[in-house]
């Protein structure tokens, strides 16, 4: 397999494309006095799109993306995007940390000099690790899966596997990840045990077919039943997205408004920002995750895999030493219970603040988190 160095370079006729687009924009109308109540508010957008228009520099993000090693590599015949960020420590230990949706690898960036470089924030320099962060399939800078069946969270790891071993020449290495990344960390438990050092989560999901209702705790009864009424309240975009994403894909691919405003709406709502999105997450920050999506066309493929993901049973990885930390404003933390069911669960944590974006929202947290984990192994 060869690594191939990359560079994000995009042509200039694409963001003259977009401006072009931002600029004849056609407006829908709002509901007076509605809020976020019916969706995304009118006048965040408008305020966000001026920006987006007359303010927001990619040049300059693209050029701080491009400050971290990236490469590409061909892998079964899908051409996959990651950083590889080397760590200054006696012997760093490498970690493969996988984003989710609507996040993509720029989600992760902040982790990086906080993993690889500890002793810089006056961390033990024995804690630092090898970070790998790749792009998932039909996310960003990697290939668009076409074909019927996609990209699955199993066949996804199994990808990841290859990266790091055939690859990159890891033995073994930890891994981590949240909402889909937390999927796939898990199929890696699942299906490529002995090349594991750890795994540390950040999510599960409560779609898992579980034991027999009656051997529940009431944690347990209480958890499944506010997952219940959160699907009915937010998860519109799950079913769309798991039943008919090519329907949705149009209006996505095709407007940067329409698009903003799938995104947007999500990170307002999985963030612990309090209905201010800007209290976690800024106006570049959202709009780079928003132009990797914009830029590459992977809006398609990336609600695709919703359709293609696989079932998975709760039921008990026992060989994989697992860390789990629950930010309270994630989508529905988790009981400790419903995770001991699923993890050889060695590390447990609470955190005080933060949602579902932990590694953007909390990266000081998360990178202590991770490293007193893998620190234990």
């Amino acid at each position: 397999m060869e690594l191939k160095p990359f560079s994000i370079a995009i042509p200039q006729a694409a963001l003259d494309d977009l401006h072009a687009r931002l600029a004849h924009t056609r407006w829908p109308d709002e509901v007076q006095d509605s809020g976020w109540d019916y969706g995304t508010n009118l006048g965040y957008m408008k305020e966000l799109c001026d920006y987006w228009q007359n303010k927001y520099d990619w040049r300059a993000q693209e050029a701080r993306l491009n400050q971290f090693p990236q490469y590409r590599i061909e892998i079964d015949g899908m051409h996959i995007h990651f950083i590889q960020a080397r760590g200054k420590g006696p012997k760093p230990m490498p970690i493969i940390i996988t984003h989710g949706w609507p996040g993509s690898f720029f989600e992760i960036v902040k982790l990086i000099p906080l993993l690889t470089d500890p002793a810089r924030f006056g961390g033990d320099p024995a804690d630092s690790f090898d970070v790998i962060i790749p792009s998932l399939p039909g996310y960003g800078f990697s290939d668009r899966p076409l074909q019927r069946g996609g990209m699955s969270r199993r066949r996804a790891a199994a990808l990841w596997a290859k990266l790091m071993t055939d690859g990159l020449g890891y033995t073994r290495f930890g891994a981590a990840g949240g909402d889909i990344g937390a999927g796939v960390t898990q199929f890696l438990a699942t299906d490529h045990p002995e090349l594991l050092t750890g795994i540390h989560l950040t999510y599960i999901s409560s779609h898992m077919s579980g034991p027999d209702p009656s051997k529940l705790s009431e944690a347990e009864k209480s958890y499944l039943s506010r997952a219940q009424q959160w699907n009915l309240r937010e998860g519109g975009y799950y079913m769309i997205q798991s039943t008919k994403p090519e329907t949705l894909s149009f209006g996505l691919n095709d407007s940067p408004v329409g698009l903003a405003a799938w995104i947007t709406e999500k990170f307002r709502s999985w963030t612990d920002c309090d209905g201010v999105i800007e209290k976690r997450i800024s106006k570049d920050e959202l709009l780079t995750n928003i132009m990797i999506y914009w830029l590459t066309q992977t809006i398609s493929s990336s609600i695709r895999s919703y359709y293609d993901q696989e079932p998975v049973k709760l039921e008990l990885l026992p060989h994989v030493s697992a860390a789990f930390a629950s930010f309270p404003k994630d989508l529905n933390p988790p009981p400790r219970e419903w995770v001991e069911r699923r993890l050889k669960l060695m590390q447990w944590t609470e955190m005080p603040h933060g949602g579902h974006f932990a590694a953007m929202e909390e990266p000081e947290l998360l990178a202590e988190d991770m490293r007193k984990f893998f620190r234990s192994l």
